[in-house]
């Protein structure tokens, strides 16, 4: 149950525990008791992310990183330190560490050449760096669940959430007060209206219009984090894909809809596409690349590569299989 309530939430964070306990039969108080509970030993962290392209924070970017023998754990910690660091993880392959930055601030990609030349190369440990710049996201973790319910049940929980719109412009500016909704939510994706408009010194009903604004419009997306292995999936994958480019949006979409595609991004960089996959069984992977990847006919070639660890997830820390707040520090 504590895993199918995660799962539900992942589809809908803001969802009632009311709403939760009739979609997956299961009492009110029952359901707020198991959530908090996940809340409070840091198994789940209910947040919200950027759309960062469309939204301006910055450009996305995933970097590789080769480290000197002995140092991936201290230099892991060093990179996870770093404010603009997403998420850092322990890779197998020719690379020792997966780095998700966002470089910000007036021509980001400009500023990208002072990280990758100075401020990463210092870093104790780095031998040798490797950047792909993220062009186009055709799935996020916020996006993605664990396939843990039916699809009735996981039709009921979206019913739940808010609508999209189904056309969305490539680029919004926003700032002010939906700016500072948008950090709220970051802080606490459950955060309630009335506590928002306190804050704020706005009307419940116009802190219920800007979250309802911000989520149609996708400019920020709800996320539930949770390590992939405390849901049973204990495989965790990275897939870089060279594609031919006629095929590149077709596969990104086509991969996007797999339950098991956790994340999907067209790069610039040594691969066409970066495809992260979760699932419970290296079986399960092997019948993706082989079935999925393999019935593709516009991908050339696959790197694979298996995520060890977990230091950081969306801007959140991790101690093992638990995720600490970000104001703990990394």
């Amino acid at each position: 149950m504590d895993r199918r309530l995660v799962a539900a939430l992942q589809i809908s964070p803001r969802a009632t525990w009311g709403d939760l306990g009739r979609v997956l039969g299961e009492n009110e108080r029952t359901v707020a008791r198991r959530v908090q509970r996940m809340l409070a030993v840091g198994a789940i962290r209910i947040t919200a992310t950027y759309d960062d392209l469309r939204a301006g924070v910055g450009s996305p970017v995933h970097v590789r990183v080769s480290t000197e023998p002995g140092s991936v754990d201290a230099t892991a910690r060093v990179l996870a330190a770093r404010p603009d660091v997403r998420g850092v993880f322990a890779i197998t392959g020719a690379a020792d560490l997966w780095c998700e930055l966002v470089a910000s601030g007036e021509g980001p990609l400009r500023n990208l050449h002072g990280i990758l030349a100075d401020e990463i190369p210092a870093v104790p440990g780095v031998r040798a760096t490797e950047a792909q710049v993220v062009l186009r996201t055709f799935t996020t973790v916020a996006d993605w669940h664990a396939p843990l319910l039916s699809e009735q049940e996981c039709a009921a929980v979206e019913a739940l959430g808010v609508p999209l719109l189904a056309e969305l412009p490539d680029r919004v500016d926003f700032g002010g007060v939906d700016r500072q909704v948008a950090e709220m939510l970051v802080r606490d994706g459950r955060m309630s209206y009335t506590q928002i408009a306190d804050e704020l010194g706005i009307s419940v009903p116009t802190a219920r219009r800007k979250v309802t604004s911000l989520l149609e419009q996708q400019m920020v997306h709800l996320r539930v984090e949770a390590e992939p292995a405390l849901l049973g999936l204990r495989v965790e994958a990275q897939l870089g894909l060279e594609v031919r480019p006629a095929g590149l949006d077709e596969v990104g979409r086509a991969l996007a809809r797999h339950p098991g595609v956790r994340y999907c991004a067209a790069i610039a960089g040594s691969h066409d596409l970066l495809v992260e996959v979760c699932l419970a069984h290296e079986a399960d992977l092997y019948r993706f690349v082989t079935r999925v990847v393999g019935g593709l006919t516009d991908v050339v070639d696959v790197d694979m590569a298996f995520i060890t660890r977990a230091y950081k997830r969306g801007h959140l820390p991790k101690d093992g299989l638990l995720t600490r707040s970000p104001h703990d520090g990394p």
